[in-house]
């Protein structure tokens, strides 16, 4: 399950972003819970509307990808903060993708009476008619005291504390589930919501330079002070230098990509020319969004948002397409799409593995002594190179487009 987490408070030092990482990471066997920043949404103003704006947009797309919202507010002056209101204005006025969206509400503050005027502002103003979230009845999660909640390493201290909001994540957990049944299954359009610009970030993005920089990597590399060379890094079963992981992902006889739950375009192992690749890479195009990586033609930018729908909300953990050529027995090049999990079950990515399976066909039928004959009976699966249907499936009698891969043009402009 993957859920949302908004703070309603922009301040530095805020207890309620640390009830919210320390949510996060204490309910990881619950729920994925990506916790976002409010700091950079303007205040809400009709005379100026920043509807289309990135940080607007990001928790657009962050909330309708996500099954639930959890919201946790502090208390100002009896209500809820001046900018998560300011947030939900925005969430309201052409743009509702709280709408039917289950949420949760809990609150830190100060003093002993937790939030609890603040959160019941907040209530009715997430159940308000432009809003209509459906906020999880019955349940107040109060910390009071909150200065003295944590400890150094911001987990909370008290076992009844804890114990109070572990059920109170359950429940929610359940509520989302009740919910979901209840509207039924998602939209046949929900693909449209995967963004390929990467405008948001996830907690592993890079931070300070531009993606469209064709010095990223470089740039990026000293923003993380990123291992080298002989440098060792220790991975889940081996340790290794990075020249030694670099020579190894070389070796590897297919084209392998890396591409963030972002959908951001950060690796190739570049080990041919982008003119000898069946899916053309170039090293400029390491760190740029998916939407500058795919032409943006005929329908290409569907088709993607298409897969990587089908892989982030686990309809399928691959999805295959081939690029037959047009003579037999030359080449088939099969572009496999694998969603890539962390321990926790937690999508972070796709890999796509690009290669040619003939002369590994080739070489069977040489060392058996067999060779491949047509079969009269058996129809061509015409849906092994098919585009996405809406409905998440190959569809068998759409059109071939090869250019639904991930393969890129050698014309595709860097921008």
């Amino acid at each position: 399950m993957k859920l949302v987490g908004i703070v309603g408070s922009i301040a530095e030092d805020s207890y309620n972003r640390k009830l919210m990482m320390y949510m996060a990471n204490h309910f990881r066997n619950y729920a994925d819970i990506e916790v976002v920043d409010i700091k950079d949404v303007p205040m809400f103003n009709e005379d100026q509307d920043a509807t289309n704006s990135a940080p607007i947009q990001y928790l657009k797309h962050r909330i309708e990808n996500a099954d639930g919202v959890i919201m946790a507010t502090p208390e100002h002056n009896h209500t809820t903060t001046a900018a998560l209101k300011s947030v939900i204005e925005w969430l309201s006025y052409k743009i509702h993708p709280l709408e039917n969206k289950p949420v949760m509400i809990v609150g830190a503050s100060y003093f002993s009476q937790g939030s609890s005027r603040a959160q019941l502002d907040l209530r009715e103003i997430l159940e308000a008619p432009g809003v209509r979230g459906l906020v999880m009845p019955g349940t107040e999660f109060l910390l009071g005291d909150a200065k003295e909640a944590f400890d150094e390493h911001g987990n909370l201290t008290d076992g009844q504390t804890i114990k109070v909001l572990t059920k109170m994540m359950e429940k929610f957990v359940k509520w989302v589930d009740v919910m979901q049944a209840l509207q039924g299954p998602e939209p046949a359009d929900a693909w449209k919501n995967e963004d390929l610009t990467a405008s948001g970030k996830a907690d592993t993005t890079i931070e300070g330079v531009k993606m469209n920089d064709p010095e990223w990597v470089e740039k990026a590399a000293a923003i993380t002070k990123a291992a080298s060379g002989h440098d060792y890094v220790q991975l889940d079963r081996g340790i290794l230098t990075v020249d030694q992981i670099n020579w190894f992902l070389k070796s590897i006889p297919a084209e392998l990509t890396f591409v963030d739950d972002n959908n951001q375009f950060l690796y190739y192992n570049h080990n041919k020319p982008a003119e000898r690749m069946n899916a053309s890479r170039r090293p400029e195009q390491a760190g740029l969004p998916l939407s500058k990586v795919h032409p943006d033609i005929r329908n290409v930018h569907d088709h993607v948002k298409q897969v990587l729908h089908i892989l982030r909300t686990g309809k399928q953990d691959m999805f295959q397409l081939s690029e037959p050529q047009d003579r037999k027995n030359v080449k088939w090049v099969v572009n496999n799409y694998q969603a890539m999990h962390d321990e926790s079950g937690n999508y972070r990515g796709t890999n796509e593995i690009v290669l040619d399976f003939w002369p590994i066909v080739k070489k069977y039928l040489e060392m058996t002594g067999q060779k491949l004959v047509d079969d009269p009976e058996n129809a061509v699966d015409t849906g092994a190179s098919a585009s996405v249907a809406e409905d998440g499936e190959a569809s068998a009698d759409a059109t071939p487009d090869t250019n639904a891969s991930a393969s890129v043009a050698e014309e595709t402009p860097v921008e």
